[in-house]
């Protein structure tokens, strides 16, 4: 048998995955700022480019969030 779909925990799901990529984001900035000099120039893009997935994630999640809301 088939568990039901509840949804009710949805919210708080979506907001700990957005404070968690946050988080990470922040993270990766401050270490960025910290150390870029030491970094080479593809280090810096992969760190870069993990930060607009990670922007890009937490737009997604937002989205969701207000979704379920409105359900």
């Amino acid at each position: 048998m088939a568990k039901p779909d509840n949804r009710a925990d949805n919210d708080v799901h979506l907001q700990e995955h957005i404070n968690h990529t946050l988080a990470k984001l922040h993270a990766a900035e401050e270490y960025l700022n910290e150390h870029a000099e030491e970094l080479s120039a593809n280090e810096k893009q992969d760190i870069e480019s993990k930060n607009e997935r990670r922007k890009e994630s937490i737009n997604a999640f937002i989205s969701e969030k207000k979704d379920e809301s409105q359900k």
